[in-house]
């Protein structure tokens, strides 16, 4: 089993019960127990394309699917949901990103773990540090070292 990270966002159609679908499809993957979820964050978007704001998690599980099998899965939930790839950090019923896959390091055309921009979003590292305030990146990094007071500052706890 491995433990992961799961970053969730959705910005249309009532964000925050895309949420909630998307942590009630996650927990079928995940080993019994070990499934957690942050508290729901309101975040700007990110880009230059007119949207409303978003409301993003961090979900935490331990699961024996393999990297892409994994990815597979996500982009499945999110294609339940009514994800549209239409523009580039536009709007979303629902984005889900695989930030961690345990301590792996992965660089293939389909997905890089960790996840690429993640040690510069608000949204992805204060979520992800209510779940694990001491948690040691792939890299070394301690999360707690990226936490700065106007990082933090960026989000609204729901």
């Amino acid at each position: 089993m491995t433990r992961v990270f799961i970053a969730l966002g959705a910005n249309l159609d009532s964000p925050e019960q895309q949420l909630n679908s998307a942590c009630e499809a996650l927990f079928t993957l995940a080993k019994p127990d070990t499934f957690a979820v942050s508290s729901y964050y309101r975040s700007a978007p990110m880009g230059e394309v007119e949207q409303p704001d978003y409301v993003n998690a961090v979900a935490s599980l331990e699961t024996d699917l393999e990297p892409l099998i994994l990815l597979d899965e996500l982009q499945r939930i999110e294609l339940e949901q009514g994800r549209q790839r239409l523009v580039r950090w536009g709007p979303r019923t629902l984005d889900l990103d695989l930030l961690l896959y345990g301590d792996a390091i992965i660089e293939v055309p389909r997905l890089t773990v960790p996840h690429y921009g993640m040690n510069e979003r608000s949204f992805v590292l204060v979520p992800l540090a209510e779940l694990v305030p001491n948690l040691i990146l792939p890299c070394g990094t301690p999360l707690q070292h990226l936490l700065t007071p106007a990082l933090q500052s960026e989000l609204v706890q729901l």
